[in-house]
């Protein structure tokens, strides 16, 4: 498994890395099973485990932590907060409160004394970012944490961040985790470029765009089209249009000598602002399957085409764009007087 640098956290990482939100009651319930896809993908090379403690509410890091147990020091560990942990609105976001909280959990659920990088879930804009980067700095400082993250953050935010830190004399956010895939690439024209100005990592999540690009001959049935059956619904005119292109991609993967999942994952790691690309296996013969494409590199003749058919900066379903969410759009008083 080919390495390389995560932003300027001096830390080198696998190209891939093995996302665990399927580990849990959310996709895999057997801990065994679980725990030994863990381990078979250490085996294989990868060194870069994410988690998060919304995953399963906690589950997924219980997982993690077990199949961890003598291999700890060989991974580069890394979890999330700041999703609603309960019914109660103080366990969720950015706040010192909150934060010192969580991470506590998270430590406790992960059976280790430190985790490697510590990722801002999602935005928290009710909170002052010189707050959350004062509490998260406060944790680095006491050894819990060694490098601090985010992940769906849209570009304005990540350089408000690092100006923020910079201001307030705390550490920076040097990793961004955003979703990417051939199907959603609007992050291409804002966050990629803002990640590489400012040094980032970026390891990026979805590059099967939730089974779409897994190449199965009907891509609207599946385990996670029974989740979320609206992003699936062929009643939907963008869903159509996706089923389209999926199938354009399919044919291309095709003549290329591959299948369309290692097409997808080899495209989302040709890009230069990416420093690895999670994989989420909910099967062991899932797992097999995505590491067998580790070494695929796709030709500029197949990364033209790909770009015929999505083209650079696009999403096909403009409601795979999670940036969207902000409250400047979403929240009428932001706009109306």
């Amino acid at each position: 498994m080919k390495r390389r640098m995560l932003g300027g956290t001096g830390m080198s990482v696998s190209e891939f890395a093995l996302g665990t939100m399927m580990f849990g009651a959310m996709g895999n319930p057997d801990h065994d099973e679980s725990a030994a896809m863990i381990r078979r993908a250490l085996d294989a090379g990868i060194n870069f485990v994410d988690t998060a403690d919304v995953y399963s509410r906690g589950e997924s890091e219980e997982i993690v932590g077990k199949a961890l147990k003598g291999r700890r020091d060989e991974v580069v560990l890394a979890t999330k907060f700041a999703l609603p942990m309960g019914s109660d609105p103080n366990e969720a976001g950015g706040s010192p409160r909150w934060i010192k909280r969580a991470v506590d959990g998270s430590l406790r659920r992960l059976g280790t004394d430190h985790i490697d990088l510590y990722q801002m879930h999602r935005p928290d804009w009710s909170t002052d970012l010189d707050e959350t980067l004062g509490a998260l700095s406060d944790l680095v400082r006491a050894g819990k944490v060694r490098a601090i993250g985010t992940s769906t953050f849209p570009a304005d935010l990540i350089v408000a961040a690092q100006w923020a830190a910079e201001k307030g004399g705390h550490h920076h956010f040097r990793t961004e985790q955003p979703r990417y895939s051939v199907l959603t690439r609007t992050i291409e024209g804002n966050v990629l470029p803002a990640a590489r100005r400012h040094g980032l990592g970026v390891l990026t999540y979805g590059p099967l765009s939730s089974g779409w690009l897994s190449g199965r001959a009907d891509p609207t049935r599946g385990h996670r089209a029974a989740t979320a059956p609206q992003a699936f619904d062929l009643s939907v005119p963008a869903n159509r249009t996706r089923l389209d292109a999926v199938h354009r991609l399919a044919a291309l993967a095709a003549d290329a000598g591959m299948p369309l999942a290692h097409l997808a994952l080899a495209f989302v790691r040709s890009h230069p602002a990416v420093s690895a690309v999670l994989i989420g296996p909910r099967t062991p013969a899932q797992l097999d399957e995505l590491l067998a494409g580790a070494d695929v590199v796709l030709s500029a003749d197949v990364l033209d085409r790909i770009d015929a058919i999505v083209p650079p900066g696009t999403e096909i379903n403009p409601a795979d764009n999670y940036l969207a969410a902000h409250p400047a759009l979403t929240d009428p008083a932001a706009r109306r007087r």
